[in-house]
């Protein structure tokens, strides 16, 4: 059975699935939550995509007391963007459970408010493992009522070094719990982490077949490369496209050049501020941006369900790492491409990623004669609202706005991100001038707003 009336779960529970569309299980979840709703602990295999956080949000959200004041659940994550989509996908499954409290704790933001907000402990706790570990130290976070422990991405939390803080929260949580390891990939040091921190756990690992992801490879030298990159933009053409680069130098050079050439292109690396990460990762989330170049660890976590296209600008040295690019096209059953452009001297790691994912590479050729005709502009424009969750805008505040004051249609408003003080709206760009003038004109929820366009 692959539907959900089939778990035991709780009817509030299966409202929520219900309103959120979810029909059926996916493959992880199908086999990874009927021995999660029976308390075991579990070690699960399973790609980005693939409807691992609704499993064990679903899982950990079934055992949890409500009434009891106190952290049940820490779920670890390796970077915000990641802790921060999985606290709104727990929230979205507890929607129809009153009164439950997740509270998202990650590192860049100032500890004094997140040691306040502790002061009435949340039930369920998301957050990256050094600022769990610094709350703990701090005596701010308590864990004696800790009931479920996940560790989410597990493979990306040892290679960004944060095996120590797992081990010293580990050690904090109580021995009577049960603990939800996911991974991507199986190297040996999960295997390793598995055996110290779970008990007699339960190995799922789901045969992804990714037939849905055409992968391509294309020779071009590093002097070439950015010429390449733009040729196969304007060949193969996707509304949006994730561009790997190994360091931060390279992804700042080349979404550099790709504005110079008339793209909307926008960098992401761990140099930047977390406002900016934040207002980068929104762009590119509601389609204004069509170009992000960014490094492996700051696209960790990036919400995008439909993704058309994944180029490697350089091909990664770890095989595994190669398995997380390619994972973020091609999710919940879309088609994807995944684009890769190999210098001489990295041929040896394509016969490295070919034996990790058992595959035979695909070789493509790139016309660098051809010349590259300026894209077109995104069909979305961002407008930030100077006000957000603190000022009790929701969205629904803002549609009310542009489909009232402003009088645009509802097809017209895209994607809306609120946070804390502020607030996004993606607006159709033929129509962005008329709702910037109204918003600034008129009022949202009664009050006026600072409102401004990002481009």
């Amino acid at each position: 059975m692959t539907d959900f009336p089939s778990l035991p779960l709780q009817p509030a529970l299966l409202q929520a699935v219900d309103a959120l569309g979810y029909a059926q299980m996916t493959p992880i979840q199908a086999a990874s939550l009927p021995p999660m709703l029976e308390g075991r602990d579990v070690i699960a295999q399973a790609r980005t995509g693939s409807g691992k956080t609704a499993a064990f949000g679903l899982a950990l959200l079934s055992k949890l007391d409500a009434g009891a004041i106190s952290t049940q659940a820490l779920v670890l994550c390796p970077t915000r963007e990641l802790a921060d989509q999985v606290s709104k996908e727990i929230r979205r499954l507890a929607r129809c459970v009153p009164n439950i409290k997740v509270l998202t704790l990650c590192g860049g933001i100032p500890l004094g408010p997140q040691v306040a907000s502790l002061a009435h402990a949340p039930h369920i706790v998301v957050g990256t493992p050094g600022r769990i570990q610094d709350l703990l130290t701090k005596k701010a976070l308590k864990l004696e009522a800790l009931t479920v422990l996940v560790l989410d991405e597990a493979d990306r939390m040892l290679d960004m070094g944060f095996e120590e803080d797992i081990a010293a929260i580990v050690k904090q949580a109580p021995k009577k719990r049960q603990t939800l390891l996911f991974s991507a990939t199986w190297p040996e040091p999960i295997r390793a982490i598995s055996t110290r921190v779970q008990s007699d756990p339960i190995a799922v690992t789901v045969d992804h077949a990714d037939d849905a992801i055409k992968q391509i490879y294309f020779e071009a030298e590093p002097a070439r490369k950015l010429d390449a990159l733009a040729v196969l933009l304007a060949t193969h053409k996707p509304e949006a496209a994730l561009v790997f680069c190994n360091t931060k130098r390279d992804v700042d050079a080349v979404a550099e050049q790709l504005v110079q050439w008339g793209y909307v292109a926008l960098a992401l690396h761990g140099d930047m501020e977390q406002r900016d990460r934040d207002e980068v990762l929104v762009r590119f989330a509601n389609r204004s941006c069509a170009v992000l170049v960014a490094t492996d660890v700051a696209a960790r976590g990036l919400d995008i369900k439909e993704l058309p296209a994944v180029i490697s600008y350089e091909l990664p040295t770890d095989a595994d790492a190669h398995v997380h690019r390619i994972g973020r096209t091609g999710r919940a059953g879309n088609s994807g491409l995944a684009l890769n452009l190999v210098a001489s001297r990295e041929t040896g790691r394509v016969a490295m990623i070919d034996a990790a994912l058992g595959t035979s590479a695909q070789w493509g050729r790139v016309d660098l004669s051809q010349r590259s005709p300026k894209p077109p502009p995104p069909a979305m424009v961002t407008l930030a609202i100077d006000g957000g969750r603190q000022d009790k805008l929701r969205p629904g505040d803002v549609v009310g706005a542009l489909t009232g004051e402003a009088g645009l249609r509802a097809d017209a408003i895209g994607k809306i991100d609120t946070f804390a003080t502020r607030s996004y709206v993606a607006v159709q760009r033929d129509q962005v001038a008329r709702a910037l003038e109204r918003l600034r004109a008129g009022k949202i929820k009664g009050r006026s707003f600072r409102v401004r366009r990002i481009d």
